[in-house]
């Protein structure tokens, strides 16, 4: 008897841990663009803000590492593994700062949050999770509440290549997600994460090549403290939290913790970048969350 009730107790505590954890990765992941519009105001491009934020994080985790003592080795087989990781999630990062350009930061990180969906239907697609009609339901209402974000004020039009970007980094980060539910290994969560962000740094310095973008050198205290808020918030603690939350509820409920992500991002948009908040903002982002709670319902039952 006091061993079930010992296990309960882990189990719960687990579940709580995971949950908590699920929570601070949204939060963290929502401030992505604080940093990047202050950096992108001052004329630094995509290729070397992201730059700055993956190397900084790199330094972090790696000083984290050597203050807990932490073995920085792992096997070829898993260094592979996480060059998949780190490619997945530096290249949905590459994605959604490039829409930037295209649209209101609050309004591409709301539409980034279809990740959810595209976790289900990966889960369906590869590892045959039966599709039920709570499934079915979530993406047309995802799909709806997108329709809505589409069109900006008035009869201005958002561009559809930011659409596109957003998209494609949804779908790369429920590549990322899915990938480390299935990547069983007995790393810490923060040896796990600096591996994933080392590699996901040398992405983007690949990317930086092909794309043409040169590094810029920061200048001023303000554009070195935004490169550290984007290495600190939505990479180190976010992508740690994310480990975290994975490991104890899985990947479908840890990307349903995502739901405050566009709150934050829309927060962080309109009091301090002075993007305006419409009704029809509103109510796609209340269609988007309504599909992502069925889901949790789903998995939860």
């Amino acid at each position: 008897m006091e061993i079930s009730l010992g296990f309960l107790r882990k189990m719960n505590s687990n579940k709580i841990k995971g949950y908590a954890a699920g929570i601070l990765t949204a939060i963290f992941y929502g401030t992505n663009p604080l940093g990047t519009l202050t950096l992108y105001a001052d004329g630094i491009n995509a290729g070397s803000v992201l730059f700055y934020r993956y190397i900084l994080a790199v330094v972090m985790f790696a000083a984290w590492m050597l203050v807990t003592r932490e073995d920085f080795r792992i096997k070829w087989g898993h260094a592979i593994k996480f060059a998949v990781l780190g490619t997945f999630m530096a290249m949905s990062s590459v994605a959604l700062y490039v829409s930037f350009h295209y649209m209101d930061a609050g309004v591409a990180s709301t539409i980034l949050f279809s990740y959810p969906i595209m976790t289900a239907v990966l889960m369906v697609a590869f590892f045959h999770e039966r599709v039920t009609w709570t499934t079915t339901l979530s993406i047309t209402l995802a799909v709806a509440g997108i329709a809505l974000l589409y069109r900006g004020d008035g009869n201005v039009t958002l561009s559809g290549m930011g659409i596109i970007l957003v998209l494609l980094s949804s779908l790369l980060y429920a590549f990322y997600i899915i990938s480390v539910n299935q990547f069983h290994t007995s790393y810490s969560p923060v040896k796990f994460t600096f591996w994933v962000v080392f590699f996901g740094w040398l992405s983007i310095v690949v990317y930086c090549g092909i794309a043409g973008d040169s590094i810029q050198l920061l200048h001023g205290w303000k554009e070195w403290a935004s490169g550290i808020q984007l290495a600190l918030l939505p990479t180190v603690l976010s992508l740690y939290f994310m480990t975290i939350a994975i490991k104890n509820i899985g990947s479908t409920p840890s990307a349903i913790m995502g739901a405050l992500e566009p709150v934050t991002a829309v927060v962080i948009g309109v009091f301090i970048f002075g993007e305006l908040f419409t009704f029809r903002l509103a109510v796609g982002i209340v269609l988007i969350l309504s599909a992502v709670i069925l889901i949790v319902l789903r998995k939860n039952h």
